[in-house]
């Protein structure tokens, strides 16, 4: 637990005392979002990392089993808001208001200027993360500080939350910055894939809920499979469909598409190296899709259900843009419009939508949270490292984690 000085209990312990950095992780989505944060501290002997899942999260254990697997100390709320941290990374509103020190807010998708996907309770209209019903409460700010991926967002701040336009700055999109990294070591990430030299990578991904692509028509991954003879076809499914439904389900599910030929990238892992090393991507309106048109790869939509997106959003550029898949015709020419969409400046628009600093988020997170802990920034230079190798499920012999209670 921790002390109103923000300094670690049971000081008897402990070999080093430092201002404590609280990483709040409401769910899977918002912790891989804040370990890319995690680097930009987590070598300095004046700070001490510690997480906390609040207890309104959509799927703690396995957000808690992660951080434990990872070797993080987990604290439970109540030991959280016990004392006062001397920061607190979020990636959700969640949570903030339970604990003390100052906040640093970032995004846990393609940025917070896009509508949340359910809708508010009192009046059914959508809503962005940039809400006021998402950063206040009685009247005050939460955040200290809240970055923003792109000028758009500070635009659109200023006009549903004006209160909140003098804690924003915009930062950029660290996830992407980490991607682009990636995309220098493509070669490796194709052989953690498994392909040979010639072989072509079609990356699947889907978003969760009923309406996503999976969600729409769950043969898809099958049907891919079988269209795309030759081809290395690799699925990314989002945590939450792993974390609602549990791993065994979700394989059983799949059981006809994997025995086909589908790869599978292993649960929670990062998907990031996958679209790094793919020729194709087929995406619905999850932000992956949105990451890998930015970063040059060819995007045919998956067809999904009704999905509100905000106008020039990347999301719904990309959905303007790009073309849907057509299950009654061959894949292969549908795969070759997608690359005609790219090749026409689809992939800088994108690139252009979704940071407005390429390449300088690390830089700007890391002077913003130094100067909320009220330390000195180090002298060495910012890491940013690329996104990790993909990993891949072995098939039959997958480890199958224990299914969510009632899930």
């Amino acid at each position: 637990m921790l002390d109103d000085d923000g300094v670690a209990g049971r000081e008897h312990w402990a070999t080093r005392i430092g201002q404590s950095v609280l990483v709040l992780a409401p769910h899977i989505v918002a912790l891989a979002r804040l370990e890319d944060l995690v680097p930009l501290i987590e070598t300095d002997h004046r700070t001490m990392r510690v997480y906390a899942v609040p207890e309104d999260g959509e799927d703690r254990p396995d957000t808690a089993e992660r951080i434990r697997t990872s070797g993080g100390v987990l604290l439970s709320m109540p030991e959280a808001g016990r004392g006062s941290h001397g920061l607190v990374l979020g990636a959700s509103p969640r949570g903030l208001w339970d604990v003390r020190g100052p906040v640093l807010m970032v995004s846990h998708g393609g940025g917070l200027g896009q509508y949340r996907p359910q809708r508010t309770e009192t009046d059914g209209e959508l809503v962005t993360s940039l809400d006021p019903t998402q950063l206040m409460r009685a009247g005050r700010v939460r955040p200290d500080r809240i970055a923003l991926v792109h000028d758009r967002e500070m635009q659109l701040l200023g006009e549903i939350c004006p209160d909140a336009v003098p804690h924003a700055f915009v930062a950029g999109d660290i996830a992407f910055d980490r991607l682009v990294a990636a995309a220098e070591f493509r070669d490796q990430h194709r052989r953690a894939l498994g392909v040979t030299d010639d072989q072509e990578i079609l990356l699947v991904t889907s978003t969760w809920s009923p309406r996503s692509g999976f969600g729409h028509n769950p043969e898809m991954f099958r049907q891919i499979v079988d269209a795309a003879p030759g081809a290395k076809v690799v699925a990314s499914l989002h945590p939450l469909i792993w974390s609602q439904h549990g791993v065994g389900q979700v394989l059983g599910w799949l059981s006809d598409a994997i025995e086909a030929g589908l790869d599978i990238l292993v649960p929670y892992t990062d998907w990031r190296g996958a679209v790094a090393g793919a020729d194709y991507v087929m995406a619905d309106y999850t932000s992956v899709g949105t990451f890998a048109a930015g970063l040059g790869t060819p995007v045919l939509r998956l067809p999904h259900g009704p999905q509100p997106l905000l106008e020039g959003t990347p999301t719904a550029v990309l959905a303007q843009l790009t073309p849907v898949w057509d299950v009654s015709r061959p894949l292969l020419p549908q795969l070759h419009a997608a690359a005609d969409a790219q090749s026409r400046g689809l992939g800088a628009r994108v690139a252009g939508l979704l940071t407005s600093r390429p390449g300088e988020a690390a830089n700007i997170l890391r002077k913003e949270m130094y100067a909320l802990l009220g330390l000195g920034e180090p002298v060495r230079k910012v890491p940013l490292s690329p996104a990790p190798v993909p990993q891949r499920l072995s098939w039959p012999a997958i480890p199958l984690p224990r299914s969510r209670p009632g899930g």
